[in-house]
């Protein structure tokens, strides 16, 4: 009789000690796998992934910005330099550029359910917008980023400044063009040789030449003097590595970018830019621009234009 009642009140107290431990030591949530597709939260404010194809960071230090210390796994190849790739840079309307780049702006993130992160900058006294950035993995090479702005006011010619910075062993840029000169009149992916001038941008039609041209690209700091290229086939375009092993590509659907800038092959920024949205949005209104950035390997050119001609008919697919 006495040992039963001394293990019925050790039961209680090792029940009472649990439930207090439970108070102390909420329960745990599962820890990504480290290949799986979603960005997990780090130091800072930051994220980190690892695709099992791709592995970097994601707003390093908790900072606005895209893509950095990127590596592709498979070949040990680092991707990025500077900025990263898949960030927000200038932003204008056509009466004004807003600050020197969206990457200063204050800003604040979330992780979301399925492992994507949305970044927001709210508006403010200088910025008559709330604009949004969400990044998504799609497969262990594929990133897909949507862009929203939501008017306080009207916005004539809105335009983000979408930009990539690659290391040194990208150092050619191409651009998917309507009419290249090697293909007989037909389209083709056109290196951006120093010989066609330092700054080159690819309009999407005529239509967009006047947004191109109404002052914005004037405004300090470092105002660009474009030259202007053949038109765009479709927003495709991509940097591939001096051995010809790694591809990375950047396109968009044609209703969402208007064109595709980039210096010449071998200039020290290494860059490209996809100029999103092109567009008035209303006071009160919320538009979208979307971009997908892959990374791929034995790729032939065939082949990339008929992946953007997938991302189009997967969007289509959607709506």
């Amino acid at each position: 009789m006495l040992r039963n009642t001394l293990w019925h009140w050790m039961g209680l107290l090792l029940c009472a000690i649990a439930a207090g431990l439970f108070r102390m030591y909420p329960a745990i949530p599962q820890v990504r796998g480290a290949t799986e597709l979603a960005f997990a939260p780090d130091r800072d404010g930051q994220y980190t992934f690892d695709t099992g194809t791709l592995r970097g960071r994601l707003r390093a230090e908790g900072k606005s910005q895209g893509l950095t210390s990127v590596v592709h796994v498979p070949s040990g190849t680092r991707l990025d330099r500077s900025l990263g790739l898949c960030g927000h840079y200038r932003v204008f309307t056509s009466s004004k550029r807003y600050g020197t780049a969206a990457w200063d702006w204050p800003s604040t993130s979330q992780l979301r359910a399925d492992g994507a992160v949305t970044t927001v900058w709210p508006a403010t006294d200088h910025r008559p917008f709330t604009m949004t950035a969400t990044y998504r993995w799609k497969d262990p090479q594929t990133l897909d980023v949507t862009t929203t702005v939501t008017a306080k006011q009207d916005l004539s010619g809105f335009e983000s400044f979408f930009a990539s910075y690659f290391e040194q062993t990208f150092p050619s840029p191409c651009v998917y063009v309507s009419e290249h000169p090697d293909a007989r009149g037909g389209p083709g992916f056109l290196s951006a040789r120093h010989v066609f001038g330092q700054w080159q941008m690819f309009p999407r039609d005529e239509t967009v030449l006047p947004l191109i041209r109404d002052g914005r690209w004037t405004r300090e700091p470092h105002p660009v003097d474009w030259t202007l290229m053949p038109h765009l086939a479709a927003p495709l375009c991509l940097r591939r590595s001096a051995a010809g092993d790694v591809t990375v590509v950047l396109m968009a659907p044609p209703e969402d970018c208007f064109a595709i800038a980039t210096p010449y092959a071998g200039e020290g920024h290494y860059s490209l830019y996809l100029s999103l949205f092109g567009r008035d949005v209303r006071a009160g209104q919320t538009a979208m621009a979307r971009a997908r950035l892959i990374v791929a390997t034995g790729a032939s050119d065939d082949d990339l234009v008929t992946l953007h001609r997938q991302y189009v008919s997967e969007l289509e697919r959607k709506r």
